[in-house]
């Protein structure tokens, strides 16, 4: 079984065009595709939204009996699904679910001319679910015969976001060694790091997983409930357990890309000044010069292999559950250990409202 990487993300919201809508606007992302009864999907509509080699699919449910009505119900708008490329779905299903997945969907055929698209359907985390994809063919067809495809303006400017780094994922309390047992005996990951994180009287564990093929990346965590509840624990009680928290997008040159996403009208966390006063002193020979990194309020982080310049968006939802980080890679391997303290004390602004 061999999981190349991130096929697409799909989101159950609200309002699929009025989603869309923002994304489109704020991110720049493009209406690449459409489905509903009309062209085959069954009590949904669906937007495919591309920039990069990004894919994310916005679902909302035509009616109570769709999947989507009850996520929901119990989530709002978040991420119901991550999509992984395989090279033979109905092997690795069966592989899966041998292994302890438990299955969701059976294997499904789509095709349309010489496009060949087979999905099938197994358990993640909480009710996030894994579709596996397998396609053959031209990959100018997202789902062949259901997913009507749109012409996509390609002269409308650059694309500012790339691909899709990796899912942060918070799970309840005593649920993070299952959930990294789970990823590891089913679907074959590594686990590549870890740490506590401590900020104030809130305390957090955080594990890192990785498919061998280093393309499909969950940083997992869980609060510590003998320290003073936090921001997973809010999460956790927002979005009615465990859920993708945020979902890293690379860029090229970040500060630019902060400063054109902050000119559509996106949000980010304020960094507080003085995380720039020590800047230089605790990163040395900084890839972007520190005002340049104050003007944009990114972080910077390093490990053995480089530079990691990251920031991220204000939640975009009514439960203030998901939101998005946008990140670049100067080398760096790792995931920015020396921000996340600077992140949730910017997160418990935000959710405080202190500027």
């Amino acid at each position: 079984m061999k999981l190349s990487g991130t096929d697409h993300i799909e989101l159950y919201v609200g309002d699929a065009r009025q989603a869309a809508f923002y994304y489109c606007t704020a991110f720049g992302f493009r209406i690449a595709a459409q489905g509903g009864p009309e062209t085959g999907l069954k009590g949904r509509r669906s937007l495919l939204l591309t920039q990069g080699d990004i894919r994310m699919v916005l679902t909302s449910p035509l009616g109570t009996d769709h999947p989507a009505a009850e996520f929901l119900h119990r989530h709002g708008d978040g991420v119901a699904v991550i999509a992984l490329e395989v090279d033979d779905v109905e092997a690795a299903y069966e592989e899966l679910v041998h292994r302890g997945a438990a299955p969701v969907a059976a294997p499904v055929r789509y095709a349309e001319g010489d496009a060949v698209v087979t999905t099938a359907e197994v358990s993640g985390f909480g009710d996030v679910t894994h579709r596996l994809v397998q396609r053959g063919g031209p990959r100018t067809e997202f789902l062949p015969g259901v997913f009507r495809m749109s012409d996509v303006d390609e002269t409308a400017g650059g694309d500012l976001l790339r691909i899709i780094d990796h899912f942060a994922v918070c799970v309840p309390a005593g649920q993070l060694d299952a959930t990294v047992a789970h990823y590891r005996e089913v679907f074959g990951f590594a686990q590549i790091f870890e740490e506590y994180i401590e900020v104030g009287e809130q305390g957090m564990f955080s594990k890192v997983v990785q498919s061998p093929s280093k393309q499909i990346t969950l940083t997992l965590i869980e609060p510590d409930t003998s320290r003073r509840r936090g921001q997973i624990d809010d999460f956790l009680t927002w979005h009615g357990g465990a859920g993708v928290q945020h979902v890293a997008f690379t860029t090229d040159g970040i500060t630019s890309t902060v400063g054109a996403l902050a000119a559509r009208g996106v949000r980010f966390a304020n960094t507080p000044p003085s995380y720039f006063d020590a800047l230089a002193e605790r990163v040395r020979d900084l890839a972007v010069p520190v005002e340049d990194l104050r003007a944009a309020g990114v972080l910077v982080d390093r490990d053995h292999w480089g530079q990691l310049l990251q920031i991220f968006t204000e939640s975009m939802h009514v439960r203030r559950t998901l939101f998005l980080e946008i990140i670049e890679r100067r080398g760096a391997l790792t995931f920015g250990s020396g921000n996340i303290k600077a992140l949730y004390e910017a997160k418990n602004r935000e959710l405080s409202g202190v500027a």
